[in-house]
């Protein structure tokens, strides 16, 4: 769900912000810890790609989702100055507690799962993988903040989505757009440079 937000402030900020600005914009990104992201990234790649080789792996992933998620709000918390960033805290937040509270797992509404491939619904029915996601029942908490919300076409992509992470992408969009149009104005009065004074006076020659 966080490529829409990127998507979505790519295009509006392009729009706004014009090609070059925008472009321009990505240079002067200065983020605390900076380099906290990617390799947050990375690991959750890592984990998705080899969980079903390692019955380690796959035993303390949930763990390790959790460590990705505290790590990411202090990555949050320390750019808290940034525009949007509040908002992405705040999503990640609720993800995060839901997690938290459920074995460090997801939980995904039935219902709103329907949408997906059979083949996904079916795993998470059956349990024949272990993920981050797991089919919600009577025992799971704070259901409201689960994946209970089914968004298909015409949403150009088919998923199931939290109320965190609405919130976050929100705050991408807001970080993305801000990011890729502020300055626009003052570099097209540069671009224009110092107009002169039609009112001004001409003196007299002799």
């Amino acid at each position: 769900m966080v490529f829409d937000g990127i998507i979505l402030g790519l295009i509006v900020g392009l729009i706004r912000g014009g090609l070059r600005h925008g472009l321009q914009q990505f240079s002067k990104i200065r983020l605390k810890g900076g380099l906290i992201f990617p390799i947050l990234l990375i690991v959750q790649l890592l984990i998705f790609r080899f969980q079903a080789n390692s019955d380690w792996l796959a035993s303390a992933s949930s763990y390790v989702f959790m460590f990705i998620y505290v790590a990411g709000m202090i990555f949050l918390w320390m750019n808290r100055d940034q525009k949007g960033f509040g908002s992405i805290l705040a999503g990640v937040f609720l993800n995060f507690l839901v997690m938290a509270v459920n074995g460090g797992r997801m939980p995904v509404s039935m219902s709103a799962a329907s949408v997906l491939d059979p083949y996904y619904v079916d795993m998470l029915s059956n349990s024949t993988v272990i993920t981050k996601h797991y089919l919600m029942d009577a025992s799971t908490r704070l259901p409201f903040l689960g994946d209970i919300i089914p968004l298909s076409p015409p949403y150009p992509r088919t998923q199931v989505i939290s109320i965190g992470d609405i919130i976050m992408n929100v705050g991408i969009f807001l970080y993305i757009f801000n990011l890729m149009t502020v300055g626009k104005n003052t570099a097209n009065v540069q671009a224009l440079g110092p107009k002169s004074d039609t009112n001004e006076r001409v003196e007299p020659q002799n």
